[in-house]
């Protein structure tokens, strides 16, 4: 797949003693604009969004990638187990050493702040020195492995003060990193439909331009219906 850094990039930060960074995929709303939950999307390829997602985190060295789902996360976490990314028989949130790990969001419908709550919820769980997360939604289907590393490595590597944003030509974009010291000040800030971006804005959040990589684009609607 284009993009990809290393199928072993995780295993490699640790080799070179980089501060090991989960992934988190917010996968859990509806996609009422959209037509249908943007986790059960498949792109031009065949692909779903989401497994593109979770192999793009795990191709860039996040480990483990925390995926929380809410609308029709059943069909959902079907489309992970069929591409042999989580096993059915053992429900992976049970299992935090796994490379996916899945939570289901009992109120996504409450908007972003719930997703993003049951994510930093599950991270702030998980054993081990994991030093900060890599966010990222399911609708951003040209995102790459080298625009993930690229902020991953940003700014001398990751800290547990690290806030870091990709950027494509200025426009504040995914992944965004946020360092384990900004985790539960962030949680306590999140309500409603508002995701993190004040909160990135008013600690300073680390730009970091990628637009030469990839566009960076989310995608809202259907081609081809325009937005309301």
């Amino acid at each position: 797949m284009a993009g990809m850094v290393n199928a072993d990039a995780a295993r490699d930060r640790a080799d070179a003693g980089k501060a090991p960074v989960a992934g988190l995929v917010l996968a859990a709303g509806a996609g009422s604009r959209f037509g249908q939950p943007k986790a059960l999307v498949r792109g031009a390829d065949g692909v779903p969004w989401l497994v593109r997602t979770v192999r793009v985190l795990r191709a860039a060295g996040c480990s483990p990638v925390i995926v929380v789902l809410g609308a029709e996360g059943a069909a959902a976490a079907a489309l992970l187990t069929e591409a042999g990314l989580i096993d059915a028989a053992a429900p992976a949130v049970a299992c935090p050493d796994r490379a996916t790990v899945v939570v289901h969001a009992a109120d996504w419908a409450e908007g972003l702040s719930a997703s993003l709550h049951a994510g930093i919820d599950t991270v702030l769980g998980l054993a081990g020195a994991v030093g900060a997360v890599a966010v990222v939604p399911v609708d951003v289907p040209d995102l790459d492995a080298a625009t993930v590393a690229r902020v991953l490595d940003a700014d001398a590597g990751v800290t547990p003060d690290s806030l870091r944003q990709a950027v494509f030509g200025g426009r504040p974009g995914h992944p965004v990193l946020i360092g384990r010291a900004h985790w539960e000040p962030l949680r306590a800030q999140l309500t409603g439909d508002t995701g993190a971006r004040p909160y990135l804005l008013a600690h300073g959040v680390l730009p970091v331009e990628c637009g030469d990589l990839t566009t960076g684009a989310d995608v809202d609607t259907l081609p081809g219906v325009p937005e309301a």
